[in-house]
């Protein structure tokens, strides 16, 4: 699968959905032109994961909600939940790694974690 554009719009349609790696990205940043190709090999590599570009100049909003302060940003959500994010761009090995460990993640562990913290949350 190729990596496909992710707006404001279509967001929320694409990020529920099994494993989705984002890139936060935009054009005149030299860090993400040298990240991009790296991130489009593994999409075609699989294709069970969708993958996503953010342009954060065009949506800003996006960028903002996800406080991203430095691009390229790598974001991993599984699930809904995001169990990834950071800033930099990533060698194809350690990209092909962080899949890896998306992949194996227990999310019914995770979800049990974030109820925990969340009541923790609402007793402070």
């Amino acid at each position: 699968m190729a990596t496909i554009e992710v707006t404001e719009k279509n967001f929320n349609d694409i990020a529920d959905k099994g494993i989705v790696l984002l890139d936060f990205w935009a054009e005149w940043c030299g860090p993400c032109k040298m990240f991009g190709p790296i991130f489009e090999k593994a999409s075609e590599e699989n294709d069970d994961i969708t993958f996503g570009k953010i342009d954060t100049d065009q949506e800003q909003a996006l960028a903002q909600g996800f406080d991203i302060r430095s691009i390229p940003t790598l974001m991993a959500i599984r699930d809904g939940i995001v169990v990834f994010s950071q800033p930099g761009a990533i060698p194809a090995p350690a990209l092909t790694d962080l899949i890896s460990q998306v992949r194996a993640l227990d999310m019914d562990e995770i979800r049990s974690e974030l109820d925990k913290e969340l009541k923790n949350a609402e007793q402070d």
